[in-house]
């Protein structure tokens, strides 16, 4: 821990991560603790993710395996398995998988810690729908485990199955100077905000987290990268496949690709 000397009044202790961290542990240690604060209003941020499964023509009562990959807190998860569906959910962050179990306690779904790239693992059958939302894409360590993954969600879907990932375009219009940075949320005692750096390949993205502790603020920071991936290229892999494939603006500004096998 290093402190900021100064007036008494203004001291800020403050703690970086020694390296920067892969997205794992970067929601281990970091993020995770408090996504469900950072979501915000959790009624309403489930029921905008119903109104998305809805607005992709979902059947209301269902039946059939859905897989939910980078999960969370199962944000869609629950209301695929309100619609019928046996939902396997993967999330490599372990607390949000405790959540997503306490949330969905009673349903037909099978909570997984681990990796997106393993899903297969965790999958006996045919599956009818594949989500990948909320910027999970980008959070793959190459463009090689991109494609690896699209490789596995193409050979497990049903005809007429569908895949779905939304994600940010961090490459058709990179932010800059002082739009890299990025109010996440704020309230009396926390305050989340990002920072983007960005590579040829990839967007290092630094999150604050001020929190106030024993009536004093502290600071931590911790960074990791993410993919930079072109909607188009996105579409392009899954076409070549042999998925139907379109494009579109998916929720929270972020890019939406939707692909159907058959």
């Amino acid at each position: 821990m290093i402190a900021r000397k100064g007036d008494s009044s203004t001291e800020f202790p403050f703690r970086y991560a020694a390296l920067m961290s892969t997205a794992t542990e970067h929601y281990a240690h970091h993020l995770g603790p408090v996504y469900c604060w950072m979501v915000g209003d959790l009624e309403a941020a489930s029921a905008r993710a119903t109104s998305e499964l809805d607005a992709l023509g979902l059947p209301k009562h269902a039946h059939g395996v859905a897989v939910d990959l980078g999960a969370g807190f199962g944000l869609h998860t629950v209301p695929l398995a309100r619609r019928g569906y046996s939902v396997i959910a993967i999330d490599s962050c372990q607390s949000l998988v405790y959540e997503l179990q306490r949330r969905a306690a009673g349903m037909p779904v099978n909570a997984v810690a681990g990796d997106i790239l393993d899903f297969t693992k965790y999958v006996s059958k045919p599956v009818e729908v594949i989500l990948c939302m909320g910027d999970t894409l980008t959070h793959l360590p190459e463009r090689d485990s991109v494609q690896h993954l699209f490789a596995d969600v193409a050979s497990l879907l049903t005809m007429g199955g569908l895949f779905v990932a939304t994600f940010r375009d961090y490459v058709s219009a990179p932010l800059q100077g002082d739009r890299r940075f990025i109010p996440v949320r704020s309230d009396d005692d926390r305050i989340l905000t990002c920072f983007l750096e960005y590579g040829e390949e990839t967007v290092t993205v630094h999150d604050l987290l001020h929190e106030r502790v024993n009536g004093q603020w502290q600071q931590r920071v911790s960074s990791y990268s993410k993919l930079r991936l072109l909607p188009e290229w996105v579409a392009a892999r899954l076409g070549e496949l042999g998925l139907k494939v379109r494009t579109g603006n998916g929720p929270a500004g972020m890019a939406m690709v939707v692909a159907t096998k058959g």
